[in-house]
């Protein structure tokens, strides 16, 4: 017996339905799998996951305020008040109130912050080896996710 084509399409639309079909799935499982692999990497630099990014940012460009830090890493001061709170206490950053507006907190990395990253050098090295992905693999991959990134940032056409 011929199937309807109507049968086809729910078919067809209902394998969409499966989880390792599901691109939000493969991002989520890929981002745990990410996050446990960093863990004992960045256990000997006393940091988690999130801190390193933070740590990331501020060596890549210091004095930015808070509210430019969560631009940059796309979190709200709700979440980065406790992990910058929890590096000042480390003894990584400062933060400081601008003095041409009180309301600004800027970030300024610490003396013992700076020698961080000479510890942190050899982590992207190490992960890209536990990726079992080569160079050009994985420069293309983190183009593409950022692009995606972007473009899931954008009002949906209709």
């Amino acid at each position: 017996m011929a199937r309807s084509k109507a049968s086809t399409s729910v078919d067809s639309r209902e394998q969409w339905l499966k989880l390792d079909r599901q691109l939000c799935f493969a991002l989520y499982s890929s981002s745990l799998a990410m996050t446990k692999l960093y863990k004992p990497l960045l256990a000997p630099l006393g940091l988690t996951y999130p801190q390193y990014l933070v740590m990331l940012v501020l060596w890549e460009t210091e004095g930015l305020s808070v509210s430019q830090l969560g631009e940059r890493l796309s979190l709200d001061s709700g979440t980065l008040t406790p992990l910058l709170k929890r590096l000042q206490a480390l003894g990584h950053i400062e933060r400081r109130r601008a003095t041409e507006d009180e309301r600004r907190v800027d970030l300024f990395l610490t003396p013992a912050g700076r020698k961080l990253r000479g510890k942190a050098l050899d982590i992207p090295g190490r992960l890209a080896c536990a990726s079992a992905c080569e160079l050009d693999e994985l420069v293309t991959l983190t183009r593409r996710l950022h692009l995606l990134r972007q473009q899931l940032g954008q009002p949906a056409a209709n």
